[in-house]
């Protein structure tokens, strides 16, 4: 879902949701033999998962650029990584019956809309960025600066992920391949199915995986104990998960803001080593390899669980005013939290301008849902459908916020550019003096490592790691390099450090001064009449009323089309917002009257929705006949492909969160100029454009692979087409509860070898897998809430009443007060961007000298003995909090030797025993023990009790011990507990009198 900041409200409101994944690492034997991991052994993390699925994409993109290792240069560096990737995922989850791959197919022309925006965004950087290297180069060489050549790459435009290119093919290929070589190879997948659902599939990847879910929880033969585990990283995955209603449900996602960039080395910037092992070894450039000792120090990345069932929990109570006592339904009040949070942001309607997450809008509308209209024990949403009625009463709750919420965030916004007008003005200053002293030439002395970043803020960390290592940190082992070679990598990096600076640079619109002027001005009066329009260019009173009421009926039906979407799958192929901009709250109104209905239709097919989202500088991912249709200006469609277009900031401060307003593809005219080309199309090309099935893959030993056999025999003689058409029904009892049905695939369904699509990769030779399509069984609707099933098993509370977030004031109550900074030191220095300082550094050096110096963890050096105490204080006795020090042999111990036993020491039998020794001779030898010690006095503080100073057996002098109260004093006290206890009896009387009186007047025949 489009709300890039949701996942991290959620785990900061709810931050018991969050398990981290316990990842068990591979054995290395004598010779580098690497010993792979048995997933077929219990799963470490303490949880057992029957089912595993992968939105590839999640997996795809990561691949394609990696942040933790060089870039690909080829197709088959990006399986290979991918296949690491998955068996990765695999080790960490470890299902016992299922794993399901699904990869983006054709998406619902409601998505279309921003994948359009984003490829066409994407390219637009791109060449952006191409033009700014070409400069770049351009001016190293007038330096005479010699750069590496440019390196050849298959994979320059990551727009070829979508289906229907030659890379999502091939891809589908690369992925049987390696299903085949594990099946065949490892234990722990001898037992499962494997589903494969490519790009030929229509429909998004998370949306496959929920269809499947959805359709064989309500057959017969299902466990509702199934624990799934869901890979992705987009946040939808959350609400898909909630929207299915399914206790046992885990999400796996890579952790975002990881703790492993804390130890990344603050001289060359990799993470991996700490600033006293650094070597000055730079990320290598694309196309070279890697040597073992820079493969040895890549990090991985870490990986946390996010429990669904905590989250129904941490729900239960955030959804439920604590001082309403009504009878709720858990899984409606999850409904309608999944409702409410398409108000902040989704994939198919444009963002709402009165709603901000990083604002409290999430709290905002939680708070109204709770206080206001639950009041009234009704709901917004049962299972797919909305009640528009009590939607209204709700959005309507939430707009009376507008006028408050537009103020403050105008008094922010102009705190805020102020502050940077302030900024800007430091920075100026700043280049200034680093100006002249460069222009001065001087060597200045650097006494500190703040100095350096100052003086060196404008070099690439590896420039300033040569100038200033060989002075001040000479524990690092730096290469030198003057090989020509050498010099020319160096140069390399410099080019893209700066590259990526000036691509950050323009991209900070308010930085850039390319800031364009706010002409709606929220907040001030008259606000709802200029955003109509600025935004939808409505020139009267009676026009913009027509188009609020069109904007209103859109906006409406993508609420109904989304939940619908989420609860059932798509109820429209070819529904679509058509504006850029989304309506106030206080707009929705006459909600009720509205005629809402939806035709289903057809998907696109895979050619068609290339036309349909990539720009023409992506063209080469489509067929020679189709290109024509993007690049000829005399094209039929050509409007579709603007060269350039307006970029909407919309107040935004960078440039990727703008809105690209292109027009709208008319679905019509485009189908009739594809129409016209596609009889033009190879065989190749005809199977990339066509509709295909998921495919089911098991070993030939599982109970499955005979029902296979025997429908792939008596249709060996029928067509592809003729085959696909006739299915055997499963039966759950031999799939470990999965239903659907089953078809025999073109081919040989069990080939006795299976190439490799794969260069470098060997042919599986003795193939013993089996496959066939599959088809998920029919949907039955109108159960997909989760009732009390006796089978059920619901785990056990986690969250109670202390864990949950007290609510606090909501974001625009909070009027435009700003909290007191920390009090901390001011220092006149300015740091560079990039830098390090205060806590972070302190650690940094504390590295530092540990490395230096051979430390250990617990500061002891690493050749060093360990100190021998004469006492083991903690080994044997409980230490009372005031313990008097003793002074023996020059060294001051906080306990006297014969006090505490040493561990190695026989205790004598007359100290075993339990009972004290209160003889008068052992208090006699305890005298002359405690006079024969020197001892130095503890200082204590004042009280008012008598205490003794039990280190020299006196009284303190400045201590005045409690006088004893007289005898008058305690009969005073004694006679007024008395007359307190015959008042309190005497209230207590007259009330039972005046509640007998009462109950006599309203029933005078009652004698009790």
């Amino acid at each position: 879902m489009g709300v890039p900041s949701f996942y991290r409200w959620l785990i900061q409101r709810y931050p018991l949701i969050i398990q981290e994944v316990i990842e068990e690492e591979p054995l290395e034997v004598n010779g580098g033999v690497t010993i792979p991991i048995d997933t077929s052994k219990p799963n470490p993390n303490g949880y057992e998962y029957d089912n595993l699925y992968l939105d590839m994409n999640g997996i795809i993109h990561p691949c394609f650029h990696p942040e933790d290792k060089p870039s690909p240069t080829s197709f088959t560096e990006v399986f290979q990584c991918m296949f690491d990737y998955i068996d990765r995922l695999f080790v960490m989850v470890r299902p016992r019956k299922l794993l399901f791959m699904a990869i983006d197919g054709v998406a619902p022309r409601a998505k279309m809309n921003q994948q359009r925006a984003r490829r066409f965004k994407a390219a637009k950087d791109a060449a952006e960025a191409a033009a700014e290297e070409e400069q770049l180069r351009e001016e190293f060489e007038r330096e005479g600066k010699k750069l590496p050549p440019k390196v050849d790459s298959q994979v320059f435009d990551s727009n070829v992920i979508t289906p229907g290119t030659e890379f999502m093919s091939t891809l589908s290929f690369a992925l049987r391949y390696y299903i085949h070589v594990r099946l065949n190879s490892d234990p722990g997948w001898k037992n499962i199915k494997v589903i494969l659902s490519d790009a030929n599939v229509p429909g998004e990847g998370e949306h496959k995986i929920m269809s499947y879910i959805r359709c064989n929880k309500n057959h017969p033969g299902y466990n509702p104990n199934t624990h799934h585990c869901l890979y992705g990283l987009d946040a939808d995955l959350i609400m898909l998960s909630l929207a299915t209603h399914e206790i046992h449900f885990s999400i796996l996602r890579e952790v975002v803001f990881f703790p492993g960039e804390e130890d990344r080395c603050f001289l060359c910037g990799q993470v991996g080593h700490r600033a006293a092992d650094c070597e000055g070894n730079i990320k290598r450039k694309a196309g070279e390899m890697l040597d073992n000792t820079e493969a040895d120090v890549v990090v991985k990345k870490p990986y946390e669980f996010v429990n669904i069932w905590i989250l129904r929990e941490y729900l239960e109570h955030d959804m439920q005013n604590p001082n309403q006592q009504s009878k709720k339904n858990l899984d409606r009040l999850i409904d309608d939290f999944i409702f409410i949070c398409f108000f902040v942001g989704n994939d198919f309607l444009p963002h709402m301008p009165t709603l901000e997450i990083r604002e409290g809008a999430i709290e905002l509308l939680m708070s109204v849902y709770k206080n206001k209209f639950r009041s009234a024990k009704k709901y917004l949403t049962d299972s797919s459908k909305l009640n528009l009625r009590n939607v209204e009463r709700f959005i309507k709750a939430v707009g009376t916020y507008e006028n408050q919420i537009f103020q403050k965030r105008a008094q922010v916004q102009q705190r805020q550019s102020g502050r940077f007008i302030r900024d800007k003005a430091r920075e100026k200053a700043r280049d200034s003096v680093q100006a002249s002293r460069e222009f001065s030439g001087k060597l200045v002395q650097l006494d500190s490592l703040d100095e350096v970043s100052d003086s060196l803020h404008s070099s690439p960390p590896r420039k300033y790691l040569r100038l200033s290592l060989d002075n001040n940190i000479g524990v690092a082992n730096v290469e030198t390099e003057n090989s020509f070679k050498a010099e020319e990598l160096d140069n390399g990096e410099d080019l893209k450090f700066k590259l990526k600076k000036l691509l950050r640079d323009k991209s900070d619109v308010f930085s850039s001064g390319k800031g364009e002027q706010d002409k709606v001005k929220l907040g001030a009066t008259g606000w709802r009449e200029r955003y109509y329009e600025e935004k939808f260019t409505a020139k009267s009173a009676e026009e913009m009323e027509l188009i609020r009421r069109d904007v209103v009926l859109k906006y409406t039906e993508g609420l109904c089309w989304i939940m619908h979407y989420y609860y059932h799958g798509v109820c429209s192929w070819n529904w679509f917002y058509p504006y850029h901009y989304a309506p106030f709250a206080s707009d929705l109104k006459g909600l009720e009257s509205l005629d809402i209905k939806f035709e289903l239709g057809s998907p696109f097919k895979p050619f068609n929705q290339l036309l349909a989202v990539l720009p023409s500088a992506s063209a080469h991912a489509l067929p020679e006949c189709y290109r024509t249709l993007m690049t000829d200006p005399a094209s039929p469609i050509a409007d579709f492909y603007p060269a350039d277009f307006e970029i909407d900031m919309n107040g935004k401060r960078y440039s990727w969160q703008g809105i690209s307003k292109l027009p709208f593809v008319d679905e019509r005219r485009l189908l009739e100029a594809a129409t016209l080309v596609e009889k033009s199309l190879t065989n190749e090309e005809i199977r990339r454009n066509s509709v295909l099935f998921d495919m089911l893959f098991v070993v030939a030993s599982h109970p499955l692979a005979e029902l296979i056999r025997s429908l792939s025999s008596r249709t060996n003689n029928l067509s592809n087409e003729e085959r696909a058409t006739i299915i055997e029904k499963i039966d759950p009892g031999l799939s470990d509860g999965m239903n659907g049905y089953i078809a025999s695939c073109g081919g040989d369904s069990q080939p006795p070898c299976f190439s490799s699509p794969v260069e470098g990769m060997e042919d599986v030779l003795a193939n013993h897998v089996i496959c066939a399509i599959y088809k998920l069984p029919d949907d039955i609707r109108g159960s997909e809430i989760t009732h009390q099933i006796p089978t059920l098993k619901i785990p056990k509370k986690t969250i109670h009443l202390v864990d949950l977030k007290a609510e606090g004031l909501l974001w625009h109550e909070d009027g435009d007060r700003r909290r007191a900074p920390p009090k901390v030191k001011k220092i006149k220095r300015y740091n560079p961007e990039g830098s390090i300082s205060g806590n972070r550094l302190g650690k940094a050096a504390h590295r530092l000298v540990l490395q230096t110096i051979n430390a250990q963890p617990d500061n002891t050096h690493i050749n060093s003995e360990p100190a021998l105490c004469p006492n083991t204080v903690f080994q044997n006795q409980r230490v009372p909090k005031r313990i008097p020090a003793f002074r023996e042999n020059g060294i001051q111990w906080i306990s006297p030797p014969t006090q505490i036993t040493p561990k190695k020491m026989k205790i004598p039998e007359s100290q075993k025993t339990r009972k004290k020794d209160n003889t008068p001779q052992s208090r006699d030898k305890s005298k002359k023990l405690k006079s024969s010690l020197k001892v130095i006095p503890l200082k204590m503080k004042k009280t008012k009790n008598p205490l003794r100073d039990f280190t020299r057996g006196k009284k303190k002098e400045n201590i005045t011990p409690q006088r004893k109260p007289t005898k008058a004093e305690r009969q005073a006290k004694h006679i007024r507990m008395m007359e307190e206890a015959k008042r309190i009896k005497e209230r207590k009387k007259e009330k039972y009198l005046r509640k007998k009186a009462k109950y006599a007047q309203k029933d005078p025949n009652n004698t009790a």
